[in-house]
C-alpha cells in the first residue's frame, strides 16, 4: 500500500515519530535525574578506594544505592547504571536531543575529551536527513556488536555468534559450501583448503580401519588422494611466492634500505633458498630430514 508504514499512513507515522521523540526526551530526563540522585547519595569513588579515616557511614555504596532503588521501586542494577552514566556526563556535557541510551553507550569511551567530542559529532543518517545518532552508530564508535549488521565483517561476526555451537557451525558450513561460488572462494584459502583435506583424510582413514586385505583398494585411493593434495599444496606455495614476489619486486626501484633492513631481508632470503633446496631434495630424492644448518636457518638462529 503506497504511503503506508506498517499499518499506519506515512503522515500518522511521522506524527508518532515526533511524539516518540518527545517521550524519549522525557524518559531520558527522568533517567538523568535518577542517576544524579544516585550520585548525590553516593558520589563515585576511585576503584579500590576506602572510606576516609574516622568517617562514620551506615551503608556501603551498594547498600545505599540498593536501598534507594528499592524505595523508588526500581531494580538495583538500573539505578547503578544511571548513576554511572551520570558520573560520565557532567550536566553541561549532556546533549538535548540525544537519548540517555546513546549517552550510556558513548560513556564507555575512556578518554574524557574524546567522549565529549564524540557526542557532538553524530554520523550521517543512513536514511538521509540531518546527522543523528542511532544505537548501532554509537556501538560502532565504541567497538560493540551492532543489532543490525551492515558491513561484511559485522555480518560475519553475527554469523559467528549464531554458529558458536560446533553442530550449528558444521551445518551452516555444509550448506554454504553447496554454493559453487562460496566453495570456490573457500578453497582458494590455503588454510581452509588444508583443513578440508585433512578432514577428508581423517574420515577416509576411519573407513578403512577394518581388515588390511579388504581395505587395500581404499588404502591405495587414500595414498593417491594424499599424494595429489601434497602436490597441489606444493605447487600452490611456489605459485603464491612467485606471484607475490612478481608483484612486489618491480615496485622496489629507487627504494633505499638501511643496513638493518637489508640484513633482515637477506636473512629471510637465506631461509627461502634453504626451504627451496629442502623441497627439491624431498621431491627428487625423497629426503625430508632437516640437517642442523637448515634447522638453525628456519629458526632464525644461523646463516
Amino acid at each position: 500500500m503506497t504511503g503506508m508504514v506498517g499499518s499506519v499512513t506515512r503522515q500518522r507515522y511521522d506524527e508518532l515519530v515526533r511524539l516518540g521523540r518527545d517521550w524519549v526526551e522525557t524518559m531520558s530526563s527522568v533517567q538523568w535525574q535518577l542517576g544524579d540522585a544516585g550520585l548525590e547519595i553516593e558520589p563515585m569513588r576511585s576503584y579500590g578506594g576506602v572510606n576516609p579515616s574516622g568517617s562514620e557511614e551506615l551503608f556501603t555504596v551498594s547498600e545505599a544505592i540498593r536501598m534507594f532503588a528499592e524505595d523508588v521501586d526500581l531494580a538495583y542494577s538500573t539505578v547503578r547504571d544511571y548513576r554511572w552514566v551520570a558520573s560520565r556526563w557532567p550536566k553541561e556535557r549532556r546533549r538535548p536531543g540525544v537519548s540517555h541510551t546513546i549517552h550510556k553507550i558513548l560513556a564507555s569511551i575512556p578518554a574524557e575529551q574524546e567522549r565529549f567530542e564524540a557526542v557532538d559529532n553524530p554520523p550521517p543518517n543512513p536514511r538521509g536527513g540531518p546527522a543523528r545518532w542511532t544505537h548501532d552508530s554509537a556501538k560502532r564508535i565504541v567497538g560493540w556488536k551492532v543489532d543490525t549488521p551492515e558491513s561484511v565483517q559485522e555480518k560475519v561476526d553475527a554469523i559467528h555468534d549464531l554458529a558458536a555451537d560446533d553442530q550449528v557451525a558444521a551445518r551452516v558450513a555444509t550448506e554454504f559450501l553447496r554454493r559453487p561460488a562460496v566453495a570456490s572462494k573457500a578453497m582458494a584459502d590455503d588454510t581452509a583448503r588444508h583443513a578440508v583435506n585433512e578432514a577428508q583424510f581423517d574420515q577416509f582413514r576411519q573407513q578403512v580401519q577394518y581388515g588390511q586385505e579388504e581395505a587395500a583398494p581404499q588404502l591405495d585411493q587414500l595414498r593417491r588422494m594424499e599424494h595429489n593434495t601434497q602436490f597441489m599444496d606444493l605447487v600452490a606455495v611456489c605459485t603464491q611466492f612467485t606471484v607475490t614476489a612478481g608483484r612486489i619486486v618491480p615496485k622496489l626501484r629507487g627504494e633505499l634500505y638501511d643496513d638493518a633492513e637489508r640484513e633482515t631481508i637477506l636473512r629471510s632470503l637465506a631461509r627461502v633458498r634453504a626451504l627451496a633446496d629442502w623441497i627439491e631434495n624431498a621431491v627428487t630424492r625423497g629426503e625430508v630430514d632437516l640437517d642442523e644448518q637448515l634447522q638453525k636457518l628456519l629458526k632464525g638462529s644461523g646463516e
